[in-house]
């Protein structure tokens, strides 16, 4: 209690709000509609598509040992995975949600492509080169099996249905999560070989943080395009490290992983080769790996949505609508139809890491993601110039990934600017969401590292794969839990909606509530009357 006799001056609102809300990002250079010089956009696109190559590279890197292929195999695969990704994102960026995201391999899939890799049926065969095709024809099979279920919950309005629903504070533990979720993909790779690895950190965060604000002025070429500065350096001192033979009494794993000749891709790519449908022949069906993989293709799509809602963010669009995020699931499915037709032995997601990429950059313009999708494919096509690229030693790009996902798991985090944090509902909600979204895949991963079968173990394979692998996902399990309690806990009190940010998002509930939503979101070509459910 105050003593004395004057009483306080009271706080101006101003003061008692220093950080008012804001439906778009400040401070982003280019957003959606506004694309940057075209020598500016050319290295910005390039950029995007050194950040997907990792991604690109890892899942074959991956899944080809196992099936039997080699050298020779793995880059066709790459290549196939790239011009798919960039047909898929041109597609997504004209007709889909519109925002400046790149559609490509996932790493959600893997654990499930694995399992048909190790099917039984396939054991038997001798032939190295044989095995590789079955098996790739029976994971094309369960892809486009799959692809239907995005397609079916996008374009019919299903999933604008159920989106409906999510306030900002059901989307933070959704968007940290497809961020955060990803941590082993950062540090554990990065630590494999820290002599390369964590120069390549380093400098990151030197370009891109410090750099722009001990220059003067307003160009700040070194935090645009930090990812190339950086890269082309540490790549450039790996490579002499390699050729003065720093590695040359190191274990093999170690040369796997810093040396940068042992990728085996420059020699195995063709000079010129363009992918093709059903190159591998023609697909193979099994109802039960079908299964499994539709249950996959909805955890992908799951995350797909938290990273949606980052890439809006971070390009400074408004809250996505229900009906385009809708728009936008069902061409994704559209691109794992493209994925099993053109056998790249993966499903596509929404690339993360791009997602994260445009933070760094402060560039959320769809052009220059357009021409990342014409960079993929110009790649794809010529494949050794392509495979010079993909050589890039795993701790480098890993150690990209450490800011990027971050970035992603903070766009989250900004969220919480629009609920009422002195709620007891709303700390219970972000509390136990947050936590079992980290604890259940915790306990799911660790249980298949000792045992080698996850906790739901039978003889069906599939079905294994069914409950293993949702629960196994730190976004879905947050942002299932937290879409359940935020619209069953207390949901007659009045003050809820308030309390989750809702009554800020009434404006975007509907497509055309926001002349700024339809300049971002509107479809090229008077195309809109033809999607019902915008």
């Amino acid at each position: 209690m105050a003593s004395g006799g004057g009483s306080a001056p009271r706080p101006k609102q101003d003061e008692l709000q220093p950080h008012p809300v804001k439906d778009q990002l400040p401070n982003v250079s280019y957003c959606i509609t506004s694309p940057p010089p075209w020598p500016e956009a050319l290295l910005l696109g390039f950029q995007h598509y050194l950040v997907m190559l990792g991604t690109t590279v890892f899942i074959p890197s991956t899944l080809v040992p196992q099936m039997g292929g080699g050298h020779e195999e793995k880059a066709k695969m790459i290549q196939t995975i790239l011009f798919v990704a960039g047909v898929n994102t041109f597609i997504q960026t004209l007709f889909g949600t519109r925002l400046p995201a790149v559609i490509g391999g996932s790493f959600t899939f893997v654990p499930t492509t694995l399992s048909i890799v190790l099917a039984g049926r396939y054991s038997d065969i001798l032939d190295p080169k044989e095995k590789f095709e079955r098996i790739m024809r029976g994971i094309q099979g369960a892809l486009i099996v799959a692809s239907a279920l995005q397609i079916v919950l996008g374009f019919s309005g299903l999933w604008r249905n159920v989106t409906r629903f999510l306030s900002p504070l059901s989307c933070v533990p959704l968007v940290a999560l497809t961020g955060f979720g990803l941590y082993e993909f950062g540090f554990p790779l990065v630590a494999r070989c820290v002599e390369v690895g964590l120069p390549q950190l380093f400098l990151l965060v030197i370009f891109s943080q410090y750099i722009p604000h001990l220059m003067s002025g307003q160009r700040h070429v070194f935090h645009r395009f930090a990812v190339i500065f950086s890269v082309v350096i540490v790549w450039i001192y790996a490579h002499l490290l390699t050729i003065g033979g720093a590695y040359k009494n190191t274990s093999s794993i170690t040369q796997a992983s810093c040396r940068t000749d042992r990728s085996g891709l420059i020699g195995a790519s063709p000079w010129i080769r363009v992918p093709y449908p059903f190159q591998w022949g023609a697909p193979t069906f099994h109802a039960g790996e079908a299964f499994a993989m539709m249950a996959v293709s909805f955890v992908a799509l799951v995350e797909s949505t938290g990273a949606f809602f980052a890439v809006s963010r971070y390009a400074s669009a408004t809250p996505l609508p229900p009906s385009i995020l809708s728009r936008g699931v069902g061409w994704q499915g559209v691109g794992i139809l493209i994925s099993g037709v053109f056998g790249t032995g993966n499903g596509s997601s929404v690339s993360v890491e791009n997602a994260g990429l445009l933070a760094v950059t402060c560039v959320g313009s769809r052009r220059v993601v357009q021409i990342s999708a014409g960079f993929m494919i110009f790649f794809s096509i010529l494949g050794k110039f392509g495979a010079i690229f993909a050589s890039i030693p795993a701790p480098i790009i890993a150690a990209l990934y450490c800011i990027f996902f971050a970035y992603v798991g903070s766009a989250g985090l900004g969220y919480l600017q629009f609920c009422n944090l002195n709620r007891f509902r709303t700390k219970f909600i972000l509390g136990f969401s947050f936590f079992m979204g980290l604890s259940i895949p915790q306990y799911f991963n660790e249980y298949t590292v000792v045992n080698g079968y996850g906790p739901i173990h039978t003889r069906a394979r599939w079905f294994n794969d069914m409950i293993n692998v949702p629960f196994s996902s730190e976004a879905f399990v947050a942002g299932f839990l937290a879409l359940f309690l935020d619209v069953t806990l207390h949901r007659k009190d009045s003050e809820i909606q308030k309390d989750r940010g809702l009554h800020w998002w009434d404006k975007f509930r509907t497509y055309k509530t926001d002349t700024r939503s339809e300049e971002f979101y509107s479809l090229p070509f008077n195309l809109n009357k033809f999607f019902p459910s915008v």
